[in-house]
């Protein structure tokens, strides 16, 4: 019988290598890392060293060359010690490298997917800008061509990965505009390297509520002159990719509230046990238990929905927007809901960095924006919805 979690050995090795690099060397900086609000530069190298950097990146660019699946189990297991550093992970191989992959060219992978896979070169992806998130299509960036180059003006806002440090960019993304005359719904995709003229940092970003151990930043592009063979496709085709990688973006951030719920149950499963009250363990209670059991079937529920959803996707195919919004809708509420029971279970202990659930439950907050809004992915189900008569 296959195993939906572990469908090949190839799946099941994957995992025991995450989990233990993850218990081994994510887990004992995870707290430091928030409370630092500090992006761990080091250890994700050690990432491209496991060859995790371009997991679904083709093997002759230097990725590994796996399936969403795959994808699916290395959120899982990083996010069940550090979320922070996870969406960090994420925003460089799947809304870059991934990205890169599927939409470029040979001429561009072969440039710039080696050293995104080593971690040679940190990378991200510019869509949301200050006035425009849900509404991607209401994006203000602007592309106008001129000569052998595009010259781009605009601002990218909540950019992951955006900066390495309090004043210096990231090297490499991927940034979305409207190139001039273009309608409304032809967005342009190119390729910009920190050092390019008119590109610069306009700020860190400090003080979030969660995901403190990646760097979120403002970036500004000002008559910015970017190589027109750094266009990714063709112009205006880039709508298309970015709604068939939002698909994966939205299936692996399912994998990071996975971890999240995991860990969550763990610890409250675990301190049930150890603690007693009243003469008896926490376990013994009813209000107990059913915090307990409902999460452990709630985590079940997703956790089946998203590696199902996963295991049918196609990464160079879209098609699967009903049920990639709807493993995020589903699990990026549930595992803020179990964090958040974690805390209740521990009390005071809850509510302090020793047992992480409080990490846990401030970064599981964001899986209910940052990638789609739940609000959004419950429009757009009713929408795809509203054109199927049977579900089954």
């Amino acid at each position: 019988m296959t195993d939906l979690f572990n469908p090949s050995p190839e799946h099941r090795a994957l995992r025991e290598l995450v989990r233990s690099f993850t218990e081994r060397e994510v887990d004992p900086q995870a707290e430091a890392s928030d409370h630092e609000e500090r992006f761990n530069i080091e250890l994700f190298v050690k990432l491209g060293e496991l060859g995790l950097l371009g997991i679904t990146v083709e093997e002759r660019f230097g990725g590994a060359g796996l399936d969403p699946v795959a994808a699916v189990i290395a959120h899982e297991e990083l996010s069940a010690a550090d979320p922070g550093f996870a969406l960090a992970y994420l925003a460089h191989s799947m809304l870059f490298a991934n990205n890169l992959q599927i939409n470029g060219n040979d001429e561009q992978r072969s440039k710039y997917l080696p050293d995104a896979c080593t971690g040679k070169k940190v990378c991200g992806m510019c869509m949301t800008e200050p006035g425009a998130g849900t509404d991607v299509l209401g994006m203000q960036t602007t592309a106008v061509r001129k000569g052998d180059a595009y010259v781009l003006n605009g601002a990218k806002m909540w950019i992951t990965n955006g900066a390495v440090s309090d004043n210096e960019l990231g090297d490499t993304f991927l940034v979305y505009a409207r190139v001039e005359g273009s309608p409304r719904n032809q967005l342009s995709m190119f390729i910009v390297e920190k050092g390019f003229a008119g590109f610069s940092l306009g700020q860190k970003i400090k003080g979030k509520l969660g995901m403190r151990a990646s760097t979120t930043a403002e970036l500004v592009f000002e008559d910015c002159r970017v190589p027109a063979e750094n266009l990714v496709g063709s112009e205006g085709a880039a709508t298309l990719h970015m709604m068939r990688n939002l698909e994966l973006e939205r299936v692996t951030l399912a994998g990071m509230s996975l971890g999240i719920a995991r860990r969550s149950i763990e610890v409250m499963n675990r301190y049930a046990s150890e603690r007693s009250s009243f003469g008896k363990p926490l376990r013994d209670f009813g209000q107990i238990q059913r915090y307990i059991s409902q999460s452990y079937a709630e985590y079940m529920a997703g956790r089946a929905y998203t590696y199902h959803t996963a295991s049918v996707m196609s990464l160079d195919t879209p098609g699967h927007r009903l049920d990639s919004d709807g493993v995020k809708l589903f699990t990026s509420t549930m595992g803020k809901d179990v964090a958040d029971r974690a805390i209740q279970v521990l009390g005071g202990y809850g509510y302090v960095a020793e047992y992480a659930v409080e990490r846990l439950w401030r970064d599981a907050k964001l899986l209910e924006i940052g990638g789609g809004t739940i609000e959004a992915h419950q429009k757009n189900m009713c929408r795809e919805l509203g054109r199927i008569e049977r579900i089954l």
